[in-house]
């Protein structure tokens, strides 16, 4: 890995807004799931569940992924990131979208605020794909995570497009297909297209990188590019089109053999890894990727069964279980260093400087994992039996767990720099 060239580090400035603004979403989505814990078992065509969902769709799991991947992309596509400024323009479009957004699903007022939240949204989603695309299309050397991180924001482009044309069409109806259909369309372009790509281009990168593992099973990532966008192209078409029946699953299940020759891949990398101990912070990706795989095998079950747990199991399993897992274990493995490149890369191994892991506390990462395993695992009791109390009780845990995760974060990005030279500290 030594020979691999990397465009030079973005300014913080178009990262660690992301990360802390996604850090007190993460908060405000667990202050939102415990207002609503009466609701989670019901329908998901309702007000606070839409304003839930777009917290954590977009507030928490886009708003963080925005900072990473600016940070990545020059890793991943061996060329500095193409605009800061359009980086800065995408994360203020869409923190003001966000916040328009849930507020106006939170109390349903459908109409210009929803619309211009959605517009906003789109806009931020756009200014991410031309980043994205014009820093991997300087590289004459294309690999199948550039690959995926292109697609992937294509898809994102998609679904935050569809999703406008959604909140307008609850004001202006114009949209000829059942708008519950197309809502099914609109969460599975983000699920399938954007979040599940983007995972697995910046995974294939990291993964292997952290465990000091190496895969020589491209062809698993290939298979995994074309599976995933075929399955989710073919649904889309179809689904829009006709009526959505049993046949989406066998849609699915062409995503699902995508995403297992991706987790193959991973098993490979970590099969062939030199550093033996698998740290704490990647037993986060581990419980990550299991909630995946049982999030694929609620499709069935959602889809047969009329209970509306099912489909709000589904939605917990891949929002609170998968994307959630994976954003809370590769923070702290990213994030410290970017704080100390912005202060310490140049003054290395010139006077003595901390370490990227001593910008964060350690013990509040071990809280962070078993906190979050007893959150995750006692909402999915409470869900299972549909008894409100374990649900309150699961979300406090959550409460909880979020505010160790935003000290955390806020330790790391507000770290002041301390360099030691001799006997003098600065």
């Amino acid at each position: 890995m030594a020979d691999i060239s990397i465009g030079k580090a973005p300014h913080p400035i178009a990262v660690l807004p992301f990360y802390g603004t996604g850090a007190v979403c993460f908060a405000a989505l667990a202050v939102l799931l415990f207002l609503a814990a009466g609701e989670l078992t019901g329908h998901h065509f309702s007000p606070h569940l839409l304003a839930i969902v777009h917290t954590a769709a977009l507030g928490w799991g886009t708003m963080v992924i925005f900072g990473a991947a600016y940070q990545l992309l020059p890793v991943i596509c061996e060329r500095d990131l193409y605009s800061v400024p359009l980086a800065v323009a995408s994360y203020l479009t869409l923190t003001l979208g966000v916040l328009l957004l849930v507020w106006s699903f939170w109390i349903f007022e459908v109409g210009i605020v929803m619309i211009t939240g959605g517009a906003l949204v789109v806009m931020a989603a756009l200014l991410y794909t031309i980043n994205t695309c014009v820093t991997a299309g300087r590289n004459q050397r294309t690999t199948p995570q550039q690959a995926f991180i292109v697609s992937s924001a294509l898809w994102l482009l998609v679904t935050v497009t569809l999703g406008l044309l959604l909140a307008i069409n609850l004001r202006y109806t114009f949209i000829p297909r059942n708008h519950l259909d197309l809502l099914k369309l609109h969460a599975h372009a983000g699920l399938a297209g954007w979040f599940l790509q983007l995972i697995t281009g910046v995974s294939t990168k990291l993964v292997p990188m952290f465990l000091l593992g190496k895969s020589k099973r491209e062809w698993l990532l290939c298979t995994a590019l074309v599976l995933q966008n075929v399955g989710l192209v073919l649904f889309l078409v179809d689904g829009y089109f006709n009526p959505i029946t049993a046949k989406m699953l066998v849609y699915g299940g062409i995503v699902a053999l995508g995403t297992l020759a991706w987790l193959l891949y991973l098993a490979d990398a970590y099969r062939n890894r030199l550093r033996r101990k698998v740290e704490l912070l990647m037993k986060h990706a581990a419980v990550s990727f299991a909630c995946l795989v049982a999030g694929f095998t609620l499709i069935p079950i959602a889809h047969y069964f009329s209970d509306t747990r099912w489909v709000s199991l589904y939605g917990t399993f891949l929002f609170l279980g998968w994307i959630t897992a994976i954003i809370l274990g590769k923070t702290f493995k990213t994030l410290p260093f970017i704080v100390w490149s912005s202060h310490y890369r140049h003054l290395n191994g010139k006077v003595k400087v901390p370490l990227p892991k001593q910008l964060y506390s350690e013990r509040l990462t071990v809280y962070q994992f078993y906190l979050y395993v007893a959150a995750f695992v006692s909402l999915v009791i409470g869900m299972v039996m549909d008894y409100t109390p374990v649900i309150r009780t699961a979300l406090l845990l959550w409460i909880v767990l979020a505010a160790v995760y935003v000290v955390n974060v806020a330790k790391t990005i507000f770290h002041k720099p301390m360099i030691t030279d001799g006997d003098k500290t600065q």
